[in-house]
């Protein structure tokens, strides 16, 4: 995923954060403290405590803050673990897990399901990550008891029961809300995998991602009419999220057994590595694409790009020439390789264009362009 840094690695998956991550921290410290004494008797109302918790530890000086930050991080940790279950289901079914991303409403697991998912193995790795944040639930929750009932001392039994307690509810509700039938949440994935045994995929995920649509309206409005700033951004997660995953398996299903070669540009323009950047300006231009092929004795040696060019400036592109600013060692595809495998990396590599190559030869191009206009005609036909 874009804009996220590598922290680490679990199991042989790259954990990673994304900047609005950082964020949330601070944002959800400050929530937290600024309603620790509320939350406090939410929590003593939600355990059905026979008395009041010692809160002589919790509200002074800066521990509000101090817990506002312990509970954030700990919810991530439990967040993580969720994608984790997920993660280590779909390895164990044979796919291939490629990053876990934390950013603000949660975490995603990069999960490469093929060409279209199988229910079988969707069900379980759906239902393993809400299950574990059940269990991560269940047993704060006998901590959070067990501190108040057990430790002797009010205060640091206090202190122990709002923290587990705090996050026994957190995961709890995340299980909750995990299991609502809203696509792309866990609950939508195991309404899809419920649907497609019974009908083509890529229907069930029409009918699962129509249902999340609804829900991201509800919570819309609901967010609209209480003022609720992160339940209106989850509205708007799951509606763009319910769209792209239904257009991105609808895209599966009419590309099924159509090749590169059906769909690729061919003959293609090329450019020699030793041509000036305005001649390609100009090539752009006139032909109306917005990147080239670099060939030099008949073989690929680049991709030149108006992306390449747009960061030098006026001055330099003077004196520059084309294998100063392309793109080396560009990603390649054979002409009888799947379509869906020329879509699949121009998003995971966010380039709009893949050299179609056999023998060391170039024989086209596909592009974005190329792609579309190929699925118009098939939903035409």
């Amino acid at each position: 995923m874009k804009d996220s840094i590598q922290i680490g690695q679990l199991f042989g998956i790259p954990i990673r954060l994304h900047f609005t991550f950082l964020i949330v921290i601070p944002l959800f410290t400050m929530i937290i403290a600024f309603q620790i004494a509320y939350s406090v008797s939410f929590l003593e109302m939600v355990f059905r405590l026979p008395g009041s918790v010692d809160t002589s530890i919790i509200t002074s000086g800066h521990t509000p803050y101090i817990l506002g930050m312990v509970v954030t991080l700990s919810l991530f940790a439990g967040v993580l673990i969720h994608e984790l279950a997920h993660s280590v289901v779909a390895i164990s079914k044979g796919l291939e897990v490629k990053s876990i991303t934390l950013l603000i409403l949660g975490g995603v697991s990069a999960i490469d399901e093929g060409k279209s998912p199988d229910p079988n193995v969707e069900m379980p790795m759906a239902i393993a990550g809400p299950l574990a944040s059940l269990v991560i639930g269940i047993i704060t929750g006998v901590i959070a008891l067990f501190s108040f009932y057990f430790i002797p001392q009010p205060a640091i039994a206090g202190l122990l029961f709002y923290i587990f307690g705090y996050l026994s509810f957190l995961n709890i509700l995340l299980f909750l809300f995990n299991l609502i039938p809203a696509f792309p949440m866990d609950g939508g994935r195991v309404l899809r995998a419920f649907l497609a045994k019974r009908m083509p995929i890529h229907q069930a995920t029409a009918i699962a991602a129509d249902i999340g649509r609804g829900f991201a309206i509800v919570f819309g409005i609901i967010g609209l009419l209480w003022f609720n700033p992160i339940l209106i951004i989850i509205a708007v997660f799951v509606y763009l999220g319910a769209g792209q995953e239904a257009t991105m398996v609808k895209y599966s299903h009419l590309l099924e057994g159509v090749s590169v070669a059906d769909a690729m540009s061919s003959p293609v323009t090329y450019i020699a590595p030793g041509s000036s950047v305005d001649s390609v300006v100009q090539a752009m231009y006139n032909t109306k694409h917005l990147g080239f092929p670099v060939i030099e004795n008949g073989t690929l040696i680049g991709v030149v790009t108006l992306h390449d060019i747009n960061h030098i400036s006026s001055i330099d592109r003077e004196a520059m020439i084309v294998k100063d600013v392309m793109t080396r060692d560009p990603a390649t595809l054979p002409p009888e390789a799947p379509l869906t495998d020329a879509l699949k990396l121009m998003s995971t590599m966010n380039i709009g264009r893949v050299p179609v190559v056999k023998e060391g030869q170039v024989e086209g191009i596909v592009t974005r362009t190329d792609i579309l206009r190929f699925l118009e005609l098939k939903e035409i036909q």
